[in-house]
């Protein structure tokens, strides 16, 4: 049996290429930590989450001092127990944002160390369920944005074969948002999609009232509207509009995701696999879905999301927001719109290490004989 042995850990900072706004933020850092296990076979996988600009020193903290001691000696094919020990490891900080997206990098890490193992990609030994997924974009969307370079974004990417653009909302008046979706609207024509995102930035009543602007429009979904700890809330929101709710980017556990789906709070489902903690909680979140007939349409994450919403029966779109382009040696392949994973065992993500270690803000290593 093959033991974990080595642990090296890393953080950088992804500056994003546009500026990005929306109801409640504006964020101009995305702290990347990266974790590489190694095992005593010799086999390695390499995984890694995010923060927005805050906390990745806490997430690098907890996987130096607490979870990456932890695995040394583990046997590296036992995911579901590694990933349940650390969880009750660190249960008086768990349930929140630190602790996931720390047990996120070193869960994507042994699925990437499995996958190699077995000379199978992600969205193969995942579930295998299709090779390619249509994409909708949110780049230019951005809620700062003029209202004829929404457009002219979103005319761009539906000449490109994409199927949908998002739009944050969120104006200091709901005539604003109103103005601004109907000239998308009127440009793109009724088979593209439009959805739009308020980044919890609403009342239940602001909610309730610009939810009927979205049914004017036609609108593919209504992301976050409410606070996402308030299920009440959501409920009663989805009991007065056609609109389909969207919510999950900003849960934390299979339970929360459990509380909406029984309250029927939501019909779309956005697990973040860095903010759920990892694959391992990310595929339980999308069967118990599954489960309920609703859709899958993770948040954030496009290249790691990616062979994870092929994996699985009940995704619909990948959301194309480009991240790792300027640390990998390749990019997501592209066509009329789709999105394709690869067949490169492990999660399909072919790391520069050069330009990382040039980059890296933190860099440590754990070992048997630390």
């Amino acid at each position: 049996m093959a033991t974990i042995t080595r642990i090296d850990i890393q953080m950088i900072d992804l500056v994003p290429k546009v500026k990005r706004v929306d109801a409640i933020q504006s964020f101009v850092s995305q702290e990347t930590p990266l974790v590489t296990i190694y095992d005593s076979d010799g086999a390695t996988g390499t995984g890694y989450s995010y923060t927005i600009g805050t906390g990745g020193p806490s997430v690098i903290a907890l996987l130096e001092h607490t979870l990456g001691p932890a695995l040394i000696g583990r046997d590296p094919d036992r995911i579901d127990g590694i990933w349940r020990d650390l969880l009750f490891l660190t249960h008086a900080t768990s349930v929140g944002a630190i602790t996931s997206l720390a047990l996120a990098a070193i869960d994507t890490a042994l699925w990437d160390m499995k996958c190699k193992k077995a000379e199978l990609p992600l969205w193969k030994t995942a579930g295998g369920t299709r090779d390619r997924i249509p994409l909708y974009t949110t780049e230019g969307g951005w809620l700062h944005l003029e209202t004829q370079v929404l457009i002219d974004d979103a005319l761009e990417m539906q000449s490109k074969g994409f199927k949908g653009s998002k739009i944050k909302i969120g104006s200091d008046h709901v005539s604003q948002d109103a103005a601004r979706l109907k000239a998308v609207r009127d440009a793109v024509g009724d088979s593209y999609e439009i959805m739009t995102d308020a980044n919890q930035g609403f009342t239940l009543s602001e909610a309730i009232r610009l939810a009927r602007v979205l049914e004017e429009h036609n609108i593919g979904w209504f992301e976050e509207p409410l606070p996402a700890d308030d299920v009440a809330g959501h409920t009663e929101l989805a009991r007065r509009t056609s609109v389909p709710i969207a919510v999950g980017e900003s849960m934390y556990s299979l339970s929360q995701f459990k509380d909406y789906l029984q309250a029927g709070a939501a019909s779309i489902v956005q697990v973040d696999v860095a903010r759920i903690g990892g694959i391992t909680p990310w595929l339980k979140v999308a069967h118990l879905a599954e489960a309920f007939n609703i859709m899958v349409c993770p948040h954030f994450l496009m290249e790691l999301h990616l062979p994870l919403v092929c994996a699985v029966p009940n995704a619909k779109w990948l959301e194309y927001i480009p991240q790792l382009d300027t640390i990998t040696k390749d990019t997501i392949e592209i066509s009329d719109g789709f999105a394709k994973p690869n067949d490169t065992p492990g999660l399909g993500i072919d790391w520069d290490w050069d330009v990382i270690a040039k980059q890296s803000l933190v860099s440590k290593t754990i070992s048997g004989r630390s």
